[in-house]
This record gives C-alpha cells, structure tokens and sequence, in this order.
C-alpha cells in the first residue's frame, strides 16, 4: 500500500489531479494494442474452413483465382472481422450509406470503419499528449478541462468521418435534385426521336456528367447493369434506393407503372419533365421568397447600430461634455 500511495502522488505532482486516471487510460491502451495483434490473427475456425472449401468448389477454378488475387490485394480483409458490422441489417444500411455517398468498392464500409478507428485512436494519443505536455503542476487546471483537452481531440477523430461521408451524401443528392429536371427533358428529346429507354439513358449518362458527375454516374451504372441483363424494373428501384431522392423515386415509380400497364413511356416522360420543371421554379421562387427574411437579421445587425451612432453620437457627446463642465 505505501508503494502505492507513493505512485499515486508522484503521479498527482506529475499530472495533476487526473493523474492517476490517466495512467490507468494508458496502461488500457498500451493493452488494447498488445492484445489487438492477437485478436486480428487468430485461427480460423475449422468449420468455417470446410465452409469456405465447400464455396470455393462451387465456383469456377478461374473465378475461385481471381477471387482469391482479390483477396490478398486487399490489405484490410485480416481485419473484417473487427473493422465489419456483424449485423447483416446494419452491413446493408452501411454499405448503402456508402453508396449514396459514391464509395462503391467492396471495402467501403472496412475503409470507413478504419479510418474511424485510425483517426480516433490518434486523436486521442494526441489529446494525451498535449494534455501531458501543456499540465503545469505548479498550476493544475481543473479536471473538466483535463478531460475536455484528452477526450475532446479523439471525439473529433472518430466523428470526422461520419460527417465527412455525410456531408458527400447531401452534396450529390444536391447535385441530383439540380440536374434530375434537365436529365428528363434530354431523355424525352432522345425517346422522342426514337431511341429506346437504355439508349436514352446511355446518351443521357454521357451529356449530364459534365454538369451533374453524381446523376452521371447514376445513370452510367444504370446503363451498366441493364447491359449486364439485369432487369429493368429490378435496376430503375436500385437507382431509386441508391440515391435516396424523393424525385427519382417518383420518377422511377412512374416508369415501372408505365412498363407495368404498358402505356406510353414518352408520354410519361413529357408529364413528369413538366412536372419537375415546374417543381424547380417553385424551388427557387421559395429560396427568392425566404431571402429577405434572412437578410433582415444582417440588416439590423450591421445597419442599425452604425446608423444610430451616426444619429446620436454628436447629441450624447455634446450632453456628456455639458454635464462635465457643470460638474
């Protein structure tokens, strides 16, 4: 016990108050990586390798090759037990999470889930470290400020890619909603002029990237599958899922009832432009329509006072020079 004791206040006078709580921190961390290595290389499960030999006879001797090239290409597949949602529900939701956010590889999620780690990890080290170094004993700082300068670095570690693939998301379905009304209007020109649906997709694919990258892609991947033999139906509510926008759903709705009940896909496409170009102008006389209560706020704030200034200044200047020489 006085041993310690001992350590307890050399560890007080070192790091301040939180000492001793920051040593037990890095002691867990040091044996999280110590025991890191052997949780990500154990053996693998007998049953699991009869399964696998069972897959790999089902599939052609070329493929089974190229499957496993794949495999040793790819650095984080040892760690997809760690770095992988074992919930086959949350796997989906995030590998659609990275879809919409145009990260298509099959890694994605691993990738996302690495970096989260990497980045959180790191960020704490760092916290700790400069906790460490800028910790006067002679003046300790309290001990919510301690845990604000550790843990503070390793929160913003962890969430940054969160928001990073977030922030990716709202920015193509942006770029979706913007170009989804022109994409219509140029896919009715070409079925109108006797193109069928695939090749007015294919001719769209290639016209609105430039303007729109994330619809191009889209429609590029749309083209792709139904070239692959796909269905048609099955890849319209595909596109829909991926980009997650109320239009195109809409859209793709529309054209799986016109293919169902056999009516007019042109006729379809000319009501549902209509409608999209005049659902972008109400979009805009909303934007134009909220402006001027935005502004009122910068105008009180940078107008008013200046102005009252200029009004009152010389008054309450000449009253507070009169005042001072009555008194």
């Amino acid at each position: 016990m006085p041993l310690l004791d001992a350590a307890n206040a050399a560890l007080i006078n070192a790091l301040g108050p939180l000492g001793p709580l920051m040593a037990v921190g890095a002691l867990g961390l040091i044996l999280v990586l110590i025991a890191l290595p052997a949780f990500l290389t154990r053996r693998p499960d007998p049953i699991e390798k009869l399964r696998e030999a069972a897959r790999a006879k089902s599939v052609q001797p070329g493929a089974a090759q190229r499957l496993r090239v794949a495999d040793r290409s790819d650095k984080l597949q040892k760690f997809a037990s760690f770095l992988e949602p074992k919930d086959e529900k949350e796997m989906s939701s995030a590998r659609m999470k990275m879809l919409r956010a145009g990260y298509r590889s099959k890694n994605a999620v691993r990738m996302f889930h690495a970096a989260q780690f990497a980045l959180g990890l790191g960020a704490l080290l760092i916290g700790v470290i400069y906790t460490m170094a800028t910790n006067d004993p002679d003046a300790p700082r309290s001990a919510t400020m301690l845990l604000t300068s550790t843990l503070l670095p390793g929160a913003v570690g962890y969430y940054a890619p969160i928001y990073w693939v977030q922030r990716r998301i709202q920015e193509r379905q942006q770029q979706m909603i913007e170009g989804f009304p022109d994409a219509l209007d140029m896919m009715l020109v070409c079925v109108e002029a006797g193109q069928s649906l695939d090749q007015s997709i294919i001719r769209v694919s290639k016209e609105i990237k430039l303007g729109y990258p994330a619809l191009g892609e889209e429609f590029e991947l749309v083209s792709h599958e139904v070239k692959a033999g796909k269905e048609r139906v099955a890849v319209l509510k595909d596109f829909a899922e991926r980009a997650g926008v109320p239009d195109i759903s809409s859209f793709v709705t529309t054209m799986v009832q016109s293919a169902t009940f056999g009516t007019s896909i042109a006729e379809a496409l000319r009501v549902y432009a209509s409608e999209m170009r005049d659902k972008r102008v109400m979009r805009a006389e909303e934007k134009a329509n909220v402006l001027p209560t935005k502004l009122t706020l910068g105008t009180m704030l940078f107008t008013v006072p200046p102005l009252m200034i200029i009004l009152i200044g010389p008054s309450l200047h000449g009253i507070a020079k009169t005042l001072g020489g009555v008194f």
